[in-house]
């Protein structure tokens, strides 16, 4: 059978694994930890992305407003929430259901996987490695020295490179418009999941060449069946 694609790129957060509880958690016991309010769940929504630095100026601009906290607060409290976040990356996480099989699928099909996260490169190897078996993605990249973050396309052409198939053959598939930007700049067809932490108005807005509502349907998009 021909595929569309021989490669897929997946984000992490909202995309492979639920990890807004963990991310939640950790976010308010720093903020408690600070003499700050704590953050709602759903809140966390729109505030996670773009790495962990982007994520704690996010919870001081909802607690305090833009301009309402110094870059001494920030750092501070980045500290403190990467140490809480480092004792253990696993708590409260979850998987997807349908995601280990949508994988497993893949890789029978004999399609390359990677998984492309902002997280530091230590709590992304340490959540796939609790939610999926041994050997599901050929690579794994987090937040690496050197690398930019997403939306650089950076680290997703590194890990096509990794994989050996050319960009256009790649599909890169997330749940922000920030995903939605790095698959295009990095030259790659995109796919926007609406299980993750945003809505399809913003995967359009990032020009999602595909909006998905369940893992199985990335098996559609590979053979061609989902237009």
């Amino acid at each position: 059978m021909v595929f569309l694609y021989k490669a897929c790129i997946f984000d992490l957060d909202g995309t492979l694994a639920y990890t807004l509880e963990s991310i939640a958690y950790y976010s308010n016991k720093a903020l408690e930890m600070h003499g700050y309010p704590v953050i709602q769940l759903e809140q966390y929504k729109r505030i996670v992305g773009n790495g962990s630095a982007v994520q704690v100026r996010r919870m001081l601009e909802t607690i305090r407003g833009s301009g309402g906290y110094t870059e001494e607060d920030a750092l501070q409290l980045h500290a403190t929430y990467k140490k809480l976040y480092s004792s253990d990356p696993l708590y409260l996480v979850k998987g997807y259901p349908g995601m280990d099989e949508t994988v497993a699928s893949l890789k029978k099909a004999g399609i390359k996987t990677a998984v492309l996260s902002n997280k530091p490169h230590e709590w992304v190897t340490a959540i796939i490695s609790k939610i999926f078996p041994e050997g599901s993605f050929e690579v794994c990249m987090g937040q690496t020295r050197g690398i930019p973050l997403k939306p650089s396309p950076e680290g997703a052409l590194m890990a096509a490179e990794k994989l050996g198939v050319q960009p256009r053959l790649c599909l890169y598939i997330g749940d922000t418009c920030t995903d939605m930007e790095t698959g295009l700049a990095a030259g790659m067809d995109t796919a926007g999941v609406l299980w993750g932490f945003r809505d399809r108005a913003e995967l359009s807005a990032g020009r999602a060449k595909y909006i998905i509502k369940q893992p199985l349907d990335i098996l559609d998009i590979i053979s061609g069946e989902r237009k």
